[in-house]
């Protein structure tokens, strides 16, 4: 049997049975539209983990002091310049980052203008030094160093902190939203060795006036992220630890080269501080397992799918008994039967799959567009929540079709079982 005369078969049939037909697209257009809109929304939801609430560059590692012991021993207790050198020698290194954290507490007291709105404020306020390259791509004014006596210190802030202040803490008190670039030149002033929770050290305070220059992924997210020689200088003037690093962020040439990387910090019995990665991981793998039992659920709908096309082929075949008998008769193999009971499933798969994953786009685009226009902004709002890659569309058609298919087996099976002899003779 010919391509062209199995269509015109195929299109017979549907027209004959119209109602029938229906049916069974609008059981595959269900399932398949169900799990199109469930893997695109768990997509969607993975990325803003990934990429707004959880950014991180896989190539980067972060080492900190061992707790251990017997890593003192081992000359891992700590990381001094030292230390320093030896981790940026490690083979896959192709950049190293020092940090030290300010050592002492530290205080804001504001009040002034701020962007048109008085502001009356006082908070404990966290430090940390890190060497300006690290963050060198986020400075939007200035230079990133340690400044002379009298100039302002330059301070990075977090991203994700920018966002968490527009959509939570802006609007709960009437203060503006900012962006990186608005928020840039701000100035407040800052008291080292102060706190107003917790007992401070014997010896000086030292006021300083702290600048924002720009907004990063890489910047501490409960604080300020500094100059490494005003770190060193701060804590030197308060009489604690300024020769040590509190962590260092090394970068591998690829991917591949964290693993190899890991093993060599920790031969150093120093340790790789993955909590945010931890985080991150977790934060992916509930996403994953939502995403997983909704989408199981949309296979069992396509297999009640399969069975309800199954059931109206075998109808079909019962009905048809006679024609399939006569087609046999004139030379019809049971292969071509078997072809053309597959070939009608098929085309009701597939018109299914598409109409399914044309609903699914098309309610992910409504859901959008009511989230923006009804939903409060909040922390880490995407634009969209859903993300749809050209394969999940024709993923989708390919199950329509594949679970038609299954449907279709037994009663390809006993169309192609038609006796031609014992049909004609009624």
């Amino acid at each position: 049997m010919t391509f062209g005369a199995l269509l015109r078969l195929v299109k017979l049939s549907v027209r004959r049975d119209v109602r029938g037909a229906l049916s069974s697209v609008f059981g595959v257009s269900i399932g398949i539209a169900a799990l199109v809109f469930f893997v695109a929304l768990g997509l969607g939801i993975g990325r803003v983990v990934r990429e707004k609430v959880f950014p991180l560059d896989a190539q980067l590692v972060e080492v900190v002091p061992s707790q251990i012991t017997l890593g003192s021993i081992l000359g891992g207790g700590k990381i001094d310049q030292d230390t320093f050198e030896r981790l940026r020698a490690l083979p896959g290194v192709t950049a190293a980052y020092r940090k030290m954290n300010v050592r002492v507490p530290a205080v804001s007291r504001y009040d002034g203008d701020f962007f048109g709105t008085r502001l009356h404020m006082g908070l404990e306020v966290l430090a940390v030094g890190v060497d300006p390259e690290l963050v060198k791509n986020d400075v939007l004014m200035g230079d990133f160093k340690d400044p002379a006596e009298g100039q302002p210190v330059p301070a990075i802030v977090a991203s994700r902190l920018v966002d968490i202040y527009n959509n939570s803490f802006a609007p709960n008190r009437g203060l503006p939203r900012l962006s990186a670039s608005l928020a840039a030149g701000f100035q407040f002033p800052v008291e080292f060795n102060r706190s107003f929770v917790v007992a401070t050290r014997p010896g000086p305070v030292t006021a300083a006036t702290l600048q924002l220059v720009g907004a990063s992924d890489r910047g501490i997210l409960a604080g300020l992220t500094i100059p490494l020689d005003t770190a060193v200088r701060l804590n030197k003037a308060s009489g604690v630890d300024f020769e040590t690093f509190s962590g260092v962020t090394l970068q591998a040439d690829g991917p591949s080269r964290v693993p190899e990387l890991v093993a060599h910090v920790k031969e150093m019995g120093l340790k790789v501080d993955e909590q945010e990665r931890r985080w991150a991981e977790n934060a992916g793998a509930a996403v994953l397992l939502t995403t997983g039992a909704l989408a199981l659920l949309s296979l069992l709908i396509c297999l009640l799918a399969a069975v309800n096309i199954a059931h109206a082929l075998s109808a079909s075949v019962r009905v048809r008994a006679k024609e399939l008998g006569i087609m046999r008769a004139v030379g019809a193999s049971k292969r071509d039967v078997r072809a053309l009971i597959f070939a009608e499933a098929a085309v009701l798969g597939a018109v299914g799959g598409a109409v399914g994953a044309a609903l699914a786009i098309a309610a992910s685009y409504g859901l959008d567009a009511l989230a923006l226009s009804h939903l409060p902004q909040f922390p880490f709002k995407p634009d969209t929540f859903f993300f749809i890659p050209p394969w999940l569309p024709l993923a989708g058609v390919g199950l329509g079709v594949l679970a038609s298919l299954a449907g279709a087996w037994w009663p390809s099976r006993d169309a192609a079982g038609i006796d031609p002899a014992r049909t004609l003779a009624g």
